[in-house]
């Protein structure tokens, strides 16, 4: 890890995070990311901006309610994440927030577990290949989020988002992605079982994203898919 000397105790919690994070996903996942992964925890949005200049663009994307939780990025071989002491300060007071914000160093390193399987998913994410990211963003995110344990603690903000705005679409967009993704993986474990989510996070970036999702939950339409997927977001925002 590097870090400033302020983040000494904070550098060695979230290297504890992440290798029980690697423990987890390696019962799942058989591909590990590279032998050395360099995590970098940033004092500053700007400093992080800097290293990720593709993470402002997609947190101005991103709905309101999910921009928080976009305290960092990867790159093949690195972890750029703001400090643990400022991933507080971004949480919000509601229960789960603080949660899902600590949790963001290891869904980005889950990230780098499900790239290494699946290598049409960033890192790296080229500009030439942004409009395919902006499509399949909720299956990179979603898969992110679910398998390194984010989504369960994301309901209050799912609440806050189905407030605001307009119904999001789905398969969620690039604006809800950040948030709304690992909720449809969670229904998918939910209905058909967890190793349905880990072929999900294996699916190919071709073709149309509807057929992907068509395929995985067991041919039926899309359109019935979304309307449990929006009757599944609806029960998780009334939980608490």
């Amino acid at each position: 890890a590097r870090h400033e000397k302020a983040d000494d105790d904070d550098a060695a919690a979230v290297l504890e995070l992440l290798e029980g994070a690697r423990e987890q996903l390696a019962g799942v996942f058989p591909r590990k990311p590279e032998d050395v992964t360099a995590v970098v925890l940033h004092s500053s949005l700007v400093t992080l901006y800097l290293a990720q200049p593709a993470l402002p663009l997609i947190t101005i994307a991103t709905a309101p309610a999910g921009r928080r939780y976009l305290a960092g990025w990867c790159s093949p071989g690195e972890i750029h994440v703001l400090a643990p002491r400022l991933l507080e300060l971004r949480a919000s007071a509601v229960p789960g927030s603080r949660e899902m914000a600590m949790l963001g160093p290891a869904t980005l390193y889950t990230q780098l577990v499900i790239a290494a399987n699946n290598r049409g998913l960033p890192p790296p994410l080229k500009p030439t290949k942004l409009l395919r990211y902006a499509r399949w963003a909720w299956l990179t995110a979603g898969a992110s989020q679910y398998f390194s344990g984010q989504t369960a603690f994301a309901r209050p903000a799912i609440a806050r988002r189905l407030r605001e705005g307009r119904e999001p679409s789905f398969p969620p967009g690039i604006r809800d992605a950040a948030l709304l993704g690992g909720s449809v993986f969670d229904l998918l474990a939910r209905e058909h079982g967890s190793h349905a989510a880990i072929a999900l996070a294996y699916t190919p970036l071709r073709g149309d994203p509807r057929a992907a999702l068509r395929d995985a939950f067991d041919g039926r339409s899309v359109m019935n898919t979304a309307g449990a997927w929006r009757a599944h977001l609806a029960r998780l925002a009334e939980q608490r």
